[in-house]
């Protein structure tokens, strides 16, 4: 049986067992239909024109998973920001486990999304929240919407500044053959609140996964949000990652998304403005090789005048790795004074990677300032020759000088433990001790 078919046949079993009101259930059955009706992308979509699934596709996913999953937390601490203490909210095979997790209601709610689909007490944040900047059309958010019934769940009230970060971090045991996941996230910051989230997918063994992932935020006024995305799994995991956000004025939302390991990665990052004076932040490092396909496709929707957007995606591509970045800036008639940025710079090591560059401007507004540029190109064989006469090994210059070409983005991280992390994972990516207190 096709997956389409596994899935839309398991769809009437899924609703059977969970508890919906009548919104969901018409929700779900909207969602379903949407993906009947279009599959799964396939190149002929512009959007998915440098990014196949059939690969990925063939594999005999377990929809469910049987086996109820346990873990020991010696395997996993390493995916853990140990150095500091976090709040947690820590997935097994698409199930929650408690004996990992530190989540809270302690002033703020860090907790589960099945509880806040359930419970009365959330009802009015569900309704207010809940699938409304997620995409109705995209076949694959709206698969994850039929199926939605776990998560993290993050509300973050009014002027609540969240004194340390959030975890949430999706393990895939291996327990089945192969295993498809899809989590849904909600986080709701309130007006002058302020959060630090970091998302993590991991397998922990070499049985094929596929996660099919939604996330939406929402920015108050005056809400800061830096959010951070490690995916640095084993090559054995597909990763497809939505994430919407809509951003309420003078609201600062940055996205960081580093992406290392993996097979095939695609991450579809939308940000949406309903006020004025946001500031929009999406940076990305991508350093892969083998046969590792990471795809980048952002849209940032200036429909308010007076904001900012800042896009700067580096990647650096060795061996067979194909790297895609596709960001779409789109400034409505009304959006004036807008000031919008993009930059996607990309090295191959190899002759064999290959790169897909496609930045775009869509302007409607006069009076805007907006830049997007694109480099693609080889390490500077002339500052490598000068390194070495200075005494450095060639791989260590080499490794250098990627360091110094990833740096910017990484400057910009907030959470000092999670740059020391992040510099740690691209010093083992490239292979060498890069001086630092690692």
């Amino acid at each position: 049986m096709e997956l389409k078919e596994k899935l839309i046949s398991s769809f009437m079993a899924f609703e059977e067992h969970i508890d919906v009101d009548s919104n969901l259930h018409d929700l779900r059955s909207a969602a379903i239909k949407n993906f009947e009706n279009k599959g799964f992308p396939t190149k002929k979509e512009e959007a998915w024109k440098y990014t196949s699934l059939n690969a990925i596709l063939k594999n005999d996913y377990t929809v469910f998973p049987k086996q109820e999953p346990a873990i020991e937390f010696a395997e996993v601490k390493k995916y853990f920001l140990h150095e500091i203490d976090t709040y947690k909210v820590i997935f097994i095979d698409g199930k929650y486990s408690s004996f990992l997790s530190a989540t809270t209601h302690d002033g703020i709610d860090v907790c589960l999304m099945s509880s806040a689909l359930n419970k009365p007490k959330y009802k009015m944040i569900i309704d207010e929240y809940f699938n409304k900047i997620a995409s109705r059309d995209e076949s694959l958010t709206t698969l994850n919407t039929a199926f939605a019934a776990e998560g993290a769940y993050i509300n973050i009230p009014k002027s609540k500044v969240v004194e340390k970060p959030i975890e949430i971090i999706y393990f895939s045991t291996g327990k089945e053959d192969a295993l498809m996941v899809q989590p849904r996230n909600l986080v709701v910051v309130g007006e002058n609140a302020h959060v630090q989230i970091i998302e993590r997918h991991q397998s922990i063994n070499e049985n094929p996964v596929l996660t099919n992932s939604v996330t939406e935020i929402f920015a108050q006024k005056r809400a800061i949000v830096d959010y951070y995305k490690i995916q640095n799994d084993l090559t054995s995991a597909n990763l497809i990652d939505n994430t919407y956000i809509a951003q309420k004025q003078e609201s600062r939302v940055s996205v960081h998304t580093f992406s290392f390991g993996g097979n095939l990665t695609r991450n579809n990052l939308n940000f949406y403005h309903l006020g004025e004076r946001i500031d929009s932040t999406l940076k990305g490092i991508t350093i892969i090789g083998d046969k590792q396909h990471v795809d980048h496709y952002t849209l940032v929707h200036h429909a308010q005048p007076n904001c900012e957007s800042h896009q700067n995606y580096k990647c650096i591509l060795a061996d067979n790795s194909t790297g895609v970045f596709n960001g779409k800036i789109y400034v409505e008639r009304e959006a004036q004074k807008t000031d919008a940025f993009q930059q996607n710079n990309n090295i191959l090591l190899s002759e064999k990677a290959t790169i897909n560059a496609k930045p775009q401007l869509e302007i409607f507004a006069d009076d805007v300032k907006c830049s997007h540029g694109c480099t693609i190109g080889q390490l500077d064989e002339s500052a490598m020759f000068y390194m070495q006469q200075r005494g450095i090994p060639k791989k260590e210059a080499k490794a250098l000088l990627m360091y110094a070409f990833s740096n910017e983005v990484i400057e910009s991280i907030k959470i000092p433990e999670l740059k020391k992390r992040i510099t740690k994972i691209i010093a083992n990516k490239l292979g060498v001790n890069l001086g630092f207190d690692l």
